[in-house]
């Protein structure tokens, strides 16, 4: 009896033991770093999603209205910056619980939930809902909630705007139509893209990503509320004080300086609007540009007719020199800066017309090649085209979301072009073949096609 005894003892002590070690471990894992053991490793560590606003790729570039903003602050303290996105806003608060994240990058709404666990620091951004409408000179502007009464309002169903919606309807008494979209057919931006097209009405959004489609879109009116304010602003943990204080003292000091206006003029003011590039003209009789014996030069080299190359430098730059996009892609062939870089020409050379035109030559010679499994010209050549626009990571993500919902991965249309158009959605960007997250497809598929319709153009009046 006595040794059955000891021998449970025995298993209970270790058993509290190995418990025990497993709570120092796990404590052990969940240790919060402040400011100074930050500067000490050297790397600042910020939890992000994925969206229009707060980061993306494009390109092969990080970029992004919230990502560039604490690069910004990860630079003025010497740091590294990593960057972690989670799947939505519920993760995004747990990792930044558990440790693995310093600062959360990314307007988190201040609730009393999150006001308990984290300390909010950085610019306050105070964030509401507003009614998306065309504003053409034959559309009635609403400058009320109380006028949307017997007007068609579409939103995504069960959303923040399909909750707003419901609640306003019964704040005015009711006779708002409310129109709902299943959420893994498309997003908010969708539907803004809708109301500039005339398709249709009216949609909620919140003001910030409104602002930034209207850089898209300039026929929509966005200046009308529906919601109250929503305070937002970055979080750390509460041991997190000194690296709160930091990111403070930063935002006050950077808020007026020409890199943060330059960050906010890219994304809220700068025009996306492709629209201009509709109209197309010769420079002259039988010329494209004053580059065609240079496109005709190295056309050659990848065996591309030399109003094709023409076609795809007029959609990146009109022929403008000195063109440069909202992304930063200069020059004539529209080079990124890591792009021009990896084919060795400098910031200078980026401006110039030959060199330009060799860079992208060289860069459309190493898409052909990553799609040489692609026998058909033709076919291969919108993927080429896509690659060009977004960066071959992408396109490799729709590939990868044809094969798994049986599509044809070697397909542009109906095919590949349709699993990009996914990717602005969540179902589909977070999915784990997915490996570069949220993109805006769209712009991509009218690149193909523009640049292919030009080419066709150029067909018929240069011989």
């Amino acid at each position: 009896m006595k040794q059955t005894y000891s021998a449970f003892v025995i298993i209970i002590f270790c058993l509290g033991f190995l418990f025990s070690c497993r709570q120092k471990k796990e404590n052990k894992q969940i240790e919060h770093r402040d400011l100074p053991l930050i500067e000490q490793s050297g790397e600042l560590t910020a939890l992000t999603l994925y969206g229009s606003i707060s980061y993306f790729i494009y390109k092969e570039e990080e970029m992004g209205y919230e990502y560039e903003l604490i690069k910004s602050f990860a630079e003025s303290r010497g740091l590294k910056l990593k960057i972690k996105v989670a799947g939505n806003v519920s993760r995004l608060s747990e990792m930044l619980e558990n440790g693995e994240g310093d600062v959360i990058a990314y307007h988190l709404p201040m609730t009393k939930k999150f006001k308990d666990k984290f300390i909010y620091c950085g610019k306050e951004t105070v964030n509401e809902q507003v009614l998306v409408q065309r504003s053409t000179q034959k559309d009635t502007i609403l400058k009320n909630v109380i006028q949307l009464i017997g007007k068609e309002v579409w939103v995504v169903e069960d959303s923040k705007y399909h909750h707003r919606l419901v609640n306003l309807n019964e704040e005015v008494g009711g006779g708002i139509i409310i129109r709902t979209i299943e959420k893994d057919t498309v997003s908010v931006e969708d539907l803004i893209e809708q109301v500039s097209k005339d398709s249709i009405s009216y949609t909620l959004s919140d003001n910030d990503l409104a602002s930034l489609n209207k850089t898209y879109y300039s026929n929509i009116n966005i200046n009308t509320k529906v919601s109250h304010p929503q305070p937002s602003a970055w979080a750390v943990n509460k041991g997190s004080f000194r690296l709160a204080e930091a990111i403070d003292e930063w935002s006050k000091e950077n808020v007026n300086n020409p890199r943060y206006k330059s960050i906010m003029k890219r994304y809220f003011e700068m025009s996306k609007d492709t629209s201009e590039l509709k109209t197309v003209h010769l420079y002259g009789k039988g010329k494209i540009s004053p580059y065609d014996e240079l496109f005709k030069k190295y056309a050659a080299q990848i065996d591309w007719d030399w109003r094709l190359l023409a076609s795809l430098s007029y959609q990146e730059s009109k022929f403008h020199l000195d063109r440069e996009s909202w992304a930063g892609a200069v020059g004539l062939m529209g080079l990124m800066p890591r792009t021009a870089k990896a084919f060795g020409i400098t910031s200078e050379e980026r401006l110039l017309p030959e060199p330009s035109i060799k860079a992208g030559v060289a860069y459309i010679k190493r898409l052909k090649n990553s799609y040489s499994g692609i026998k058909d010209n033709q076919e291969q050549l919108k993927f080429v085209l896509a690659s060009y626009n977004s960066g071959i990571a992408h396109i490799n993500d729709a590939q990868a979301l044809a094969r798994k919902y049986g599509k044809d991965p070697m397909v542009w249309d109906e095919n590949v072009e349709e699993c990009l158009k996914w990717k602005h959605l969540p179902e589909y960007y977070n999915d784990s073949v997915c490996k570069y997250g949220y993109f805006r497809g769209t712009e991509t598929l009218e690149y193909v096609e523009e640049v292919i319709g030009r080419w066709k153009f150029y067909q018929e009046k240069v011989k």
